[in-house]
């Protein structure tokens, strides 16, 4: 009975196993057989109810199993990794607010599930885009959108979610199993598609509400009120979010769970104050119980208004564990809310531990109860203390999930969390409040919360524009955030213990990590996985090239904000000497434009300045080698005054080291492959080359593919490319040649290091392997997916 006390059921110990045990199964490359996660879960849970010393490693086990099992079932629902492309009719609903661009609406949508509808996707979530002007229009006309809670009948390309793999990348494959998407694709034919019933539900108000709210403020920061009253962030601009990033307050816009747990607090002082008022309601039902059950109340009114996204409903389930303690009667501390909270949301949805917010959330919260215990009330010391609690404690998270750090954070947040958490976004929701009771009565609370914000703003962009603004840092290894997390523990430590300055040392591995830089005369090259485009990184001691950026959409994806500027941040490269465009095609150039905006580089091309329409840029020619640490660069193609014909006029680039030699070819076809054999015999034969034109027929000349005895070919291409690039022929015609393939549609990203100790390949996917992967699920080579843009879709 003494070991069962000491280890009580909910308590932090069985909290802590839990959580481990589930992030550990998550986190493994391959889930064990459904059966073998059942029985641990059963077993589990058994050795949890039993008790005593190892509850918490009971804990633990059911963790695991129960992480598996959600896992493998929202895996199971997913179209199978080689299932291809498919055409289908479905039946469906709207829900959750459809992102609206100038080029296309992307919304998510629940197949109807009866009988009518395919199997595989009956009941069903889909993540899929509507093109067309107009937001997506239906019967050709611009005038009207598609709404959240709409009813439609729609044909469909949908093909199984499908991510690219990079350093620092977005990882769209994780997303979509914790989402639990079955599939992703978008509508083919618009004008047939058949509204079977106007918008109804929660989104649907929302929207409605949303509305009103960009009709009665006439200011831009109508956005921002729309934001803060209903966490509907679709007015948001890129150029917004990066003032958010720099300034670390992205966690403050829309409805999170602070602005829940504030709204909590309210409704259950005013139930509270009505008690006092009337003193002989407790005879009904005690105060505590009431201010508990009123806090609940406000907090499911408030999530419902968000939509009931996750770090909402993450702070409803906290609210409700201390509410359900508050009616047992039973004494609450704190700590052991937070265990049993932490519990609920792991019982709940364990593969929200997937999902950065609610880290960020229970770290938060766990600093602030330990270093900032009850005391004499001191508001302003107090907010300074938790402010910076918070930014020290929560700085090796944020390193290691986002791969950055607002300095302006700590200051920024002390202007926001007050400012907009108790003046902005009370008044917000007093104008939604009274545009529910009467339209157009919240109007004026609205245009007062706008102006509010307005004070706020220019701060903000100052300290964006500041040196202060976002640090960006390498990728860590794994260790690095354990060691950092100890180091924090070790700083807030209580004053007076000796040694505390040496914590430092711990976040060293963190926040200076090693940036893997070859040495002199070495060099490492990485094919970025950027779909159906190109966007290659050559890194040497001291220097960085970038041979080309990837392709771009208008109002669309666009690889060069999204996979090659994160990419190189994660890589370290904290300066691009030189960034070659090798033609001006969009799936080479169209990423350049946001390159350019991250990285301050010279540009080199085909024609110089007048390829792509800008200044400074100097023709890539023969005949001007140059050398940076020991490591020689030339082009070998276009000559001097060749005229500009596209894929032809690609640059060709030979990057010579003592330990290898790489070929770059952009999209050249046979006959500049076979003049290059004819006029560079010696240059052209490379241990490691680009697959000109992503492996077209058009390409790859025999003759060419023999000299150049390469014993790697590396293929940039988007898996499932409607081009069917890499041809078979091609493929064929490398390997037969001696050469290892290597594409990035099946191994993502591809790093070659050039050492004394050899050429070594590797590919993302290897590198880092996921339980989610879906190149690995499929247990084939080539699928049948769209792969340009991981999961942005696009019509054929």
């Amino acid at each position: 009975m003494q070991h069962a006390a000491r280890t009580p059921p909910f308590g932090i110990s069985a909290a802590l196993g839990l959580l481990a045990g589930a992030t550990a199964m998550l986190w493994v490359p391959v889930l064990p057989p459904w059966p073998l996660l059942a029985t641990a879960m059963l077993a589990g849970g058994w050795g949890w109810r039993r008790g005593g010393a190892l509850r918490w490693l009971w804990a633990a086990v059911l963790g695991a199993g129960l992480a598996g099992l959600h896992a493998a079932h929202s895996l199971s629902v997913q179209l199978p990794p080689d299932a291809g492309r498919q055409d289908v009719t479905v039946s469906g609903r709207v829900i959750e607010l459809p992102v609206h661009e100038p080029r296309r609406s992307v919304m998510t949508f629940r197949v109807d599930d009866d009988p009518a509808q395919p199997e595989a996707l009956r009941g069903r979530r889909l993540r899929i885009a509507w093109y067309g002007e107009g937001y997506g229009d239906a019967a050709g006309s611009p005038h009207v959108r598609v709404r959240a809670g709409e009813h439609w009948t729609l044909d469909l390309r949908v093909r199984p979610p499908r991510g690219l793999r990079n350093p620092g990348g977005f990882d769209g494959e994780r997303n979509a199993m914790v989402k639990r998407l079955a599939a992703t694709g978008y509508v083919r034919n618009p004008s047939e598609a058949v509204r079977l019933a106007p918008a109804t539900g929660l989104h649907a108000w929302r929207e409605s509400m949303s509305d009103a709210i960009a009709k009665a403020v006439p200011s831009p920061s109508s956005r921002f009120v729309q934001a803060l009253a209903l966490g509907d962030t679709r007015g948001l601009s890129d150029a917004d979010w990066q003032r958010l990033r720099a300034n670390g307050l992205t966690h403050l816009v829309a409805i999170s769970g602070f602005h829940v747990g504030l709204v909590a607090g309210l409704a259950a002082l005013l139930a509270a104050l009505a008690w006092r008022c009337l003193p002989g309601l407790a005879r009904w039902c005690p105060r505590p119980v009431a201010a508990a059950g009123a806090g609940l109340a406000g907090a499911l009114v408030y999530a419902a208004v968000a939509g009931f996204a996750l770090p909402t409903v993450r702070t409803v389930l906290m609210i409700a564990v201390v509410a359900a303690l508050k009616w047992q009667r039973r004494p609450v501390r704190m700590a052991e809310a937070l265990a049993l909270a932490a519990i609920v949301l792991v019982l709940f949805d364990p593969l929200a531990l997937l999902t950065a917010g609610l880290w960020l959330s229970f770290a938060g919260v766990a600093w602030l109860l330990w270093c900032l215990p009850e005391r004499e009330r001191r508001p302003v010391r107090e907010l300074l203390s938790a402010q910076g609690v918070a930014s020290l404690g929560l700085l090796p998270l944020t390193v290691a999930l986002f791969g950055e750090a607002s300095l302006a954070g700590p200051l920024a947040n002390l202007v926001a969390v007050p400012w907009w958490s108790l003046v902005v976004v009370p008044m917000a929701l007093l104008g939604t409040l009274l545009e529910v009771v009467h339209a157009g009565a919240g109007e004026w609370a609205w245009r007062v919360a706008a102006g509010l914000f307005d004070a706020s703003w220019p701060l903000f962009g100052w300290l964006a524009d500041t040196g202060l603004a976002l640090w960006w840092l390498p990728e860590p290894r794994w260790f690095a955030l354990p060691l950092a997390l100890i180091g924090a523990f070790w700083l807030l430590l209580p004053r007076g213990l000796p040694g505390r300055p040496l914590a430092i040392v711990l976040w060293l591995p963190l926040l200076l990590p090693a940036r893997q830089l070859p040495h002199a005369g070495g060099f490492e090259l990485t094919m970025l996985d950027v779909g159906h485009g190109l966007a290659v990184v050559v890194r040497t001691a001291n220097h960085a090239l970038l041979y080309d950026a990837g392709p771009a959409v208008p109002e669309g994806f666009d690889a060069g904000e999204r996979v090659v500027v994160p990419a190189l941040r994660a890589l370290g490269v904290r300066r691009l000497d030189r960034l070659v465009v090798s033609h001006a095609d969009n799936d080479h150039a169209g990423g350049v434009a946001a390159v350019l905006e991250a990285f301050d580089a010279p540009i080199v091309a085909p024609g110089g300045s007048g390829l792509l329409g800008g200044e400074g840029a100097t023709a890539c020619e023969t005949g001007r080698p140059w050398t940076w640490d020991g490591v020689t660069f030339e082009f070998l193609h276009p000559p001097p005054h060749f005229p500009y014909l596209g894929n032809e006029a690609s640059c060709v680039l030979s990057v010579r080291g003592p330990h290898g030699h790489a070929l770059l070819t952009g999209d050249i076809g046979e006959v500049v492959e076979r003049t290059l054999v004819k006029l560079h015999p010696g240059q052209v034969a490379a241990d490691v080359v680009t697959v000109a034109h992503h492996g077209s027929a058009g390409s790859s000349d025999p003759v060419f593919v023999a000299a150049t005895r390469a014993r790697h070919a590396l293929v940039a291409s988007g898996h499932g490319n409607r081009f069917g690039h890499p041809k078979p022929e091609v493929s064929a015609r490398w390997r037969d040649a001696g050469a290892d393939l290597h594409d990035t549609a099946d191994g993502g990203a591809i790093t070659v290091r050039f050492d004394p100790g050899g050429i070594q390949v590797r590919t993302r996917r290897d590198a880092q392997p996921r339980l989610w992967d879906a190149q690995a699920r499929s247990g084939t080579r080539r699928g049948l997916d769209t792969g340009g843009s991981g999961l942005s879709y696009g019509p054929e």
